[in-house]
């Protein structure tokens, strides 16, 4: 496709169409999630879309900007809310029973947070060009619903315009949690830095995982005979979450495996020779991620295996020399007693028809914002 301006856009079917050279000079140089090998790896799994595009945009024959879409065919909206929304949600369901059923297409990292490739902030005309795209992909797929996830304010800025005039309504997401560790140059630099209350704790948590003498961490770069074990630690914490909407696989985790993956170490913490407990790590750059969690819960609690494996991953983000690490978008208060800071983050909501856009519009914001509030709200 090819515009008044000058700018032609594609979709490419494959991340292996994107020459490399052009995505390391496009994608954040900081964050592990936005590895080429990390795209790679998602069409190689089974982590919950069924398909995978690249919008490109070109002018005069040089990429320019570069949005990643991600097709999910049988989506329950139900999926991405807590109890209470599912509750709200329900007579939606009973009136319209296809309509939290729906075909979404997702813009941006279906596991990360949201951005649009670019070396520069996006012009008007390539900001428009990339919504109409998606758009008219979605509806050449039938995929009713689209979703830009997770994107930062200041990513947002300059699709808003193009967004608000094809109908997106914005509401807040899950925040990222980020901790700076610019200051840390050893583990017990940062621990010193912690508020008095934290850091008490903080040394209490090691204490008690410590005087565990069957207990112990590892950090390994290969793990693929762990994969079985992970997968079920890992389905242990999923059962507890109330937000499912990416579920990680076996063929997903080989093919971060294979030869030219990304940079990753998994922090294993293990009873005698049983995994009990997991921190999967990506590397980028001078950015770190704790990407997903396994546990045992059987002693969870009492080892203390969450905190102590986030320790565990923040000791090895330092000697790496990362000026930060972030975590997931979950369990906040742990995650603040870390010292994480929370990222602000939107989705920018739409669906191709008028009437089920009227009804997003009207229920969504408000069972998204409950599930938000509760969800930051102090436990302790």
């Amino acid at each position: 496709m090819a515009t008044a301006t000058g700018l032609t856009v594609d979709i490419l079917t494959g991340v292996d169409a994107v020459p490399a050279e052009t995505w390391d000079e496009l994608a954040p140089p900081h964050d592990p999630m936005w590895g080429r090998e990390v795209f790679a790896a998602m069409e190689h799994g089974a982590i919950g879309p069924d398909g995978y595009a690249y919008a490109v945009v070109r002018e005069a024959g040089r990429t320019i900007a570069i949005l990643p879409l991600s097709a999910v065919r049988g989506l329950r909206l139900e999926q991405v809310v807590g109890p209470q929304e599912r509750r709200m949600l329900a007579p939606v369901s009973r009136l319209f029973p296809n309509l939290l059923r729906v075909p979404m297409l997702f813009c941006g990292n279906f596991l990360g947070q949201g951005h649009v490739l670019s070396r520069e902030p996006l012009t008007a005309p390539v900001a428009e060009l990339l919504v109409r795209t998606v758009l008219d992909y979605a509806r050449r797929n039938r995929l009713g619903t689209v979703v830009f996830k997770d994107f930062a304010p200041d990513e947002l800025a300059a699709l808003r315009p193009a967004l608000e005039a094809a109908d997106f309504f914005q509401v807040p997401s899950m925040p990222d949690t980020e901790l700076p560790l610019d200051h840390a140059a050893t583990f017990e630099d940062y621990l010193a830095a912690l508020p008095a209350k934290p850091r008490r704790n903080a040394r209490n948590k090691l204490r008690k995982f410590h005087a565990r003498r069957d207990l112990r961490i590892e950090v390994l770069s290969d793990f693929a005979e762990l994969v079985p074990d992970m997968l079920e630690l890992y389905r242990q914490v999923m059962d507890r979450a109330d937000q499912t909407l990416d579920v990680l696989d076996e063929s997903f985790l080989h093919a971060l495996q294979q030869p030219g993956g990304p940079d990753q170490r998994l922090v294993a913490c293990f009873e005698g020779d049983r995994l009990v407990a997991f921190l999967h790590c990506l590397f980028r750059g001078e950015g770190a991620i704790g990407a997903r969690i396994g546990l045992d819960y059987r002693l969870a609690h009492e080892a203390r295996l969450y905190h102590n494996v986030h320790y565990a991953a923040i000791e090895l983000a330092i000697d790496r020399k990362c000026r930060h690490i972030r975590f997931a978008q979950t369990a906040y208060e742990p995650k603040r007693e870390l010292g994480c800071e929370l990222v602000e983050q939107h989705y920018a909501i739409t669906h191709v028809s008028p009437l089920p856009r009227a009804v997003l519009r009207l229920l969504l914001p408000r069972a998204l914002n409950t599930a938000l509030a509760r969800t930051l709200a102090p436990r302790s």
